[in-house]
């Protein structure tokens, strides 16, 4: 009997997922990967100097490093990557799912991502995620920026620490939180109520800030289906601010 055309789709997705690796580049970012234990590393390149720099976390990793000429760097890597003579192969991290990750925490505070796509915002998001203790930054599997090289350098080592979970539907995942007890708030420009407003009574339950891309903002449904929508209060006649600060900033308004 011939499989349904899904099924075989999505068995093939698994296939590609299993099959999916990561370049990692950068001292920072290769360090940070070869200290977690939790993450499966393939192959490291290095030049000389990397390999010095990085011989702690060489050692505690236990991989052999394959030797590269600086002026002929082999790693299959862009060539405009600022790779500083290290670059790692590993699979993507598997944080799991919601729950674990966002309850358990005293008022956790958790980012959701709707369709922003830029490594390096996504990057600069989970650094500051991983400095404000936020519990998590969540995304979709589609039309969100994957684990990339670009963006755990970005990331400066956070990528390691951070959990970044990317679900299936955004609207579903904001649903699920509110049945985990969350207060979801999407950030809009043109919102009556500041974050500050909307936690002027509710600072001690676990609150989850949801962030559009930059220019088309929250989609309608992300609107719709948040609890409030509410703005960082601009000191001026230009309230625009890149993504990752205004989750950095959100961040640091919600707190408990």
């Amino acid at each position: 009997m011939k499989k349904p055309r899904w099924v075989v789709e999505k068995e093939q997705a698994r296939k590609a997922a299993a099959a999916e690796t990561v370049w990692l580049f950068g001292l920072h970012a290769v360090r940070d990967a070869l200290m977690n234990p939790n993450r499966q590393k393939l192959r490291l390149i290095v030049t000389r100097n990397a390999r010095d720099k990085l011989a702690e976390a060489i050692e505690f990793s236990g991989i052999e490093p394959e030797m590269a000429d600086p002026r002929k760097f082999t790693a299959p890597i862009d060539a405009g990557s600022v790779h500083q003579g290290a670059a790692l192969e590993v699979k993507p991290l598997d944080w799991g799912g919601l729950a674990e990750n966002c309850i358990g925490r005293e008022n956790p505070r958790v980012i959701l991502l709707d369709r922003v796509t830029d490594p390096h915002n996504v990057g600069a998001i989970l650094r500051s995620a991983e400095v404000l203790g936020a519990s998590a930054v969540i995304g979709t599997r589609h039309h969100s920026a994957p684990e990339t090289g670009a963006l755990a350098k970005t990331a400066s080592g956070a990528l390691e620490r951070q959990p970044y979970l990317r679900m299936r539907n955004l609207a579903d995942t904001i649903v699920e939180l509110q049945n985990m007890g969350f207060l979801v708030l999407g950030l809009d420009g043109e919102a009556d109520v500041t974050i500050e407003g909307a936690l002027s009574d509710g600072r001690d339950r676990p609150v989850a800030l949801v962030l559009g891309a930059e220019g088309p903002g929250l989609r309608q449904k992300t609107k719709e289906t948040v609890d409030q929508l509410v703005k960082i209060d601009a000191a001026g006649g230009f309230g625009s601010l890149n993504v990752s600060n205004a989750a950095a900033i959100a961040l640091y308004a919600s707190r408990p």
